[in-house]
């Protein structure tokens, strides 16, 4: 599993020119779902995502967490963050985990990381074309695969 969070001042998702799901001041997060990916990937993701230091402290550090400013949090399914790009210059998907499997896996962390931060996440709708705008504040952003915890 591949996240992409992004420390946003402000960001939403809109689906048919409607927006779905809005944060102030927090983390958008790109969630890449592979077909090899479990609960345990899970686990240790939002573990890291909700204490991740990347905001800054009194002193201008990044030494806080969404938690610590007491962040939101927007979570968005992109199946895009597993392409192949080796040959060619059409991306591949193959390392995307079809709805069946990602469906759950996607609803299982956004419920675990609601109960992580005790706050509602914001979330797109899975499969749907969506419209993601964020204003990215430093810009911070980190890319994490549970695949590659070293």
């Amino acid at each position: 599993m591949r996240l992409v969070i992004q420390r946003v001042s402000e960001a939403s998702v809109a689906i048919a020119g409607r927006v779905k799901s809005s944060v102030k001041q927090g983390l958008m997060i790109l969630v890449g779902i592979e077909p090899n990916d479990a609960s345990d990937d899970i686990d240790w993701l939002v573990k890291k995502a909700v204490n991740l230091r990347i905001f800054d402290d009194e002193e201008g550090v990044m030494n806080q967490s969404v938690l610590d400013v007491k962040g939101g949090l927007l979570v968005i399914s992109q199946f895009t963050l597993q392409a192949r790009t080796k040959k060619g210059n059409r991306p591949s998907y193959i390392n995307a985990a079809g709805p069946e499997l990602a469906i759950p896996l996607y609803e299982e962390f956004v419920q675990k990381l609601e109960q992580a931060s005790g706050v509602e996440v914001g979330t797109g709708e899975f499969g749907a074309n969506m419209q993601v705008q964020l204003i990215n504040d430093g810009p911070v952003t980190i890319i994490i695969d549970s695949k590659r915890k070293e």
